[in-house]
């Protein structure tokens, strides 16, 4: 039973994809009952050390309980290499089936740290384990005896040996700093070209493209407070801050994402000076749920899985993100269906043609981002070798700015807009062509 829940956690836990995570953190346990707490999961090479240590233990058997006192040598911290979870597995299946009750602090495929048997009077205790074969590694709490409350601070610290120093990111994610500061570049120096392109084309510039400039700002500067986050925790074990810097901006890039999806969908600027009441009530929509989804974020970065409520905030992220995934669509497809009506009695074939033409592709370009970036991206990292999570991010990033090229590229300041020009050598042609369409029905 115990092994089971653990390896259903574990599996939410690759789903997860942090930015980087402190390997030196402080976790305090209050009344828990459960039979396994995860800590952290850490890509070790060989040399690498994990280390717990706790205070103020305590523990009790509640009221009711079939137990008539606590044995603290059925509860301890353990280290189990991702190798052996489902060896784990096969020996709680078997210990079911013969009768038995299996215990994860028994299986001959874990590396025990220490019983609460051996804490001092004080309520102090602490083990450490050097790893002798590289893997990936989880440190759980496992309690032998079902409902016996516990309570104290946990603190865990994991690191790889560089040199004479020590490397307290996982080995699968020391190149993050370098990946984090060079797309952070990359943006500043795409903000920089799209400032200058509103500024020569400044007669043509729309509000939109404010909009648009901020979003790359605060996409630069949390990719920035990333590359210091991870760089900090590589050589320290802790983020000095950074990470309350990174999920300040990204707030404000998820809300400016989602927010330039929906005003280029309804064509804010470009089509009309306006928006109407249910494009005002998606906006309202989807600001509230953005905060959510970051405050649900936090939460799961910083508090890990040995939070009660781990799963439950990651449950809350997923359903939050998949609502605003699906509300950006429906602007889109408000546009397109708009356009096609306008093409049949306005007289302006040529331009309605543009117009559709690349709301059609803008909607394809979406569903695709966003696919990409919360299902196909999540199903790889979950098979992705440890040592090779970095990819995940990269996949990411380069996944990110080819949509923000597209984007920014064909709803840029110029002077001859695909949506304001059409030459009149084109109209006839492209009346022709709308008489024809009749795909991307929506």
């Amino acid at each position: 039973m115990a092994a089971s829940v653990f390896l259903a956690v574990v599996a939410l836990l690759h789903l997860a994809v942090p930015v980087a995570r402190a390997e030196i953190k402080t976790t305090p346990i209050v009344a828990d009952p459960r039979s396994v707490i995860l800590f952290e999961e850490f890509g070790f090479k060989p040399r690498g050390v994990a280390a717990v240590s706790v205070r103020g233990v305590t523990w009790r058997v509640p009221e009711g309980s079939q137990l008539q006192a606590a044995d603290p040598g059925l509860m301890g911290f353990i280290l189990i290499s991702n190798s052996f979870f489902f060896n784990i597995n096969n020996e709680s299946e078997y210990a079911e089936e013969s009768g038995g009750a299996f215990c994860p602090l028994t299986s001959k495929y874990v590396l025990p740290l220490f019983r609460l048997k051996d804490i001092a009077p004080d309520g102090t205790g602490k083990g450490n384990v050097t790893i002798d074969t590289a893997d990936q590694y989880t440190v759980l709490f496992s309690s032998c005896q079902d409902g016996v409350e516990v309570t104290m601070d946990v603190r865990t610290e994991m690191y790889n040996v560089r040199g004479a120093g020590r490397e307290y990111l996982p080995v699968g994610l020391v190149p993050l700093p370098g990946i984090f500061a060079g797309a952070s570049g990359m943006y500043f120096a795409f903000l920089g070209l799209w400032a200058w392109a509103c500024a020569s084309q400044r007669a043509t510039a729309e509000r939109i493209h404010a909009v648009m400039g901020a979003l790359l700002l605060f996409k630069a500067l949390k990719l920035a407070c990333a590359a210091e986050d991870a760089w900090y925790v590589e050589r320290t074990g802790s983020p000095h801050g950074w990470d309350v810097a990174f999920y300040v901006f990204g707030f404000f890039k998820g809300v400016l994402l989602f927010t330039v999806i929906v005003l280029i969908g309804t064509g804010w600027s470009f089509l009309k000076p306006y928006l109407q009441e249910r494009e005002k009530k998606v906006l309202m929509i989807i600001i509230p749920l953005q905060i959510v989804e970051n405050i649900a974020s936090a939460v799961i970065g910083e508090t890990g899985p040995a939070g009660r409520d781990w799963l439950a905030w990651n449950q809350i992220f997923l359903l939050v993100d998949v609502i605003c995934c699906c509300a950006v669509f429906f602007p889109i497809i408000w546009s397109i269906r708009n356009l096609r009506e306008a093409s049949k009695t306005d007289g302006k074939a040529a331009r309605n043609l543009k117009k559709l033409t690349l709301f059609k592709q803008f909607y394809l370009v979406v569903v695709g981002y966003l696919y990409f970036t919360r299902i196909a991206v999540s199903a790889f990292a979950a098979v992705l070798s440890y040592r090779y999570q970095w990819f995940v991010t990269v996949a990411m990033e380069t996944a990110s700015l080819a949509f923000y090229i597209f984007v920014f590229y064909n709803f840029k300041p110029v002077e001859k807009n695909p949506y304001l020009y059409v030459g009149d050598e084109e109209e006839e042609a492209a009346g022709g062509q709308l008489e024809l369409e009749g795909t991307f029905e929506i």
